[in-house]
């Protein structure tokens, strides 16, 4: 997910110039990539070695499962913004995402 969001924040950022195509090319990839977290972290998988993951996301599953449900909305919109074409949009639903990702990854994710 961080390779897409880079493509899509370089051009948000203003670092690269704006490819309406390949914004939506990362985004798609993205809303896919997005559904795959949720079976990873599922029961009785916390002993997967060299994960980031902390043991919060299975103390609290329901809070890791509403921030993560929370993501793959915020991905479904930035998805939906770049098939408009209107960076604007796109760089709203970005820092959507940002915030969402920011957030699970504050709480759930070893840094």
């Amino acid at each position: 997910m961080g390779n897409h969001m880079g493509r899509v924040g370089a051009m948000v950022m203003g670092r690269v110039p704006f490819d309406a195509k390949a914004a939506q090319d990362s985004t798609r990839v993205l809303a896919l990539v997005s559904t795959l977290p949720g079976q990873t972290f599922a029961a009785n998988t916390e002993t997967v070695q060299g994960s980031k993951a902390l043991p919060a996301i299975w103390k609290e599953q329901d809070k890791f499962k509403a921030g993560y449900d929370k993501m793959v909305s915020e991905v479904a919109k930035l998805d939906a913004a770049a098939k408009t074409g209107n960076l604007d949009a796109i760089k709203t639903a970005f820092g959507d995402v940002g915030g969402s990702c920011k957030a699970c990854h504050d709480n759930f994710r070893a840094k």
